[in-house]
């Protein structure tokens, strides 16, 4: 028997840098986008991310693509 991996869906992920606490250290916030399509290939996904950073005043600091899929026994 095979396991399967079925895509279910796909978010997109935005660390960005808001600043400096009192210490010096860099604070981080996550952007979270929803409802990518399973299928975008990642170049697209990336092309995307900058696109959105760059309307954004704060500093890109990474980009994740988070994908959830189902296993299935088959």
């Amino acid at each position: 028997m095979a396991v399967v991996k079925v895509p279910q869906s796909v978010k997109l992920v935005l660390k960005v840098q808001t600043g400096v606490n009192a210490s010096g250290d860099p604070v981080y916030r996550s952007r979270t986008f929803a409802n990518v399509k399973a299928a975008a290939s990642d170049s697209d996904i990336f092309a995307v991310a900058e696109g959105l950073a760059s309307l954004q005043k704060n500093t890109l600091v990474d980009i994740v693509r988070q994908d959830l899929n189902n296993l299935v026994n088959q």
